[in-house]
């Protein structure tokens, strides 16, 4: 996916960014330069949407959500189906919690990004047969004459 902007998006982001509430300026102080082991981008122009908090790798978004998304509810599954189509998990929070309880916030943000950046289990290789190699049929000869 482009994550391109229209320059619109864009300059709303700034804005954002520059009017921060006390809230999200309480969880960018936490989530700022790499506290939790990753990347976090705030107030991140993705598409056509301005995602609160991004770790774009591995793709989370953390959103905040004050009293505005009470009514905004179908605009807000609209935005989070297309923050899942491009990869992204969203986890949210009421707005108030970085302020009563930052380090739950932080404590539940680090649980589940560092559950995503668990690779997945390596696909077990097994030895290539080549040069110097005995094919396997020799092997178990050897471990069948050995044995008795």
């Amino acid at each position: 996916m482009q994550h391109q902007a229209p320059p619109r998006i864009r300059a709303f982001a700034q804005e954002l960014r520059r009017n921060m509430t006390d809230s999200e300026r309480r969880l960018w102080a936490g989530l700022r330069a790499e506290q939790l082991g990753f990347k976090f981008r705030r107030q991140h122009p993705l598409g056509c949407y301005i995602a609160d908090f991004v770790c774009l790798n591995p793709k989370l978004i953390i959103e905040l959500d004050g009293d505005q998304h009470r009514d905004a509810q179908p605009y807000d599954k609209q935005r989070d189906a297309f923050f899942r189509a491009q990869g992204f998990e969203v986890l949210r929070f009421p707005s108030n919690a970085p302020l009563m309880a930052l380090g739950g916030v932080l404590q539940a943000i680090f649980n589940h990004i560092t559950a995503l950046a668990v690779p997945a289990a390596p696909i077990p290789t097994f030895p290539q047969r080549g040069k110097g190699q005995q094919p396997i049929h020799n092997l178990l000869t050897y471990h069948h004459e050995t044995n008795h």
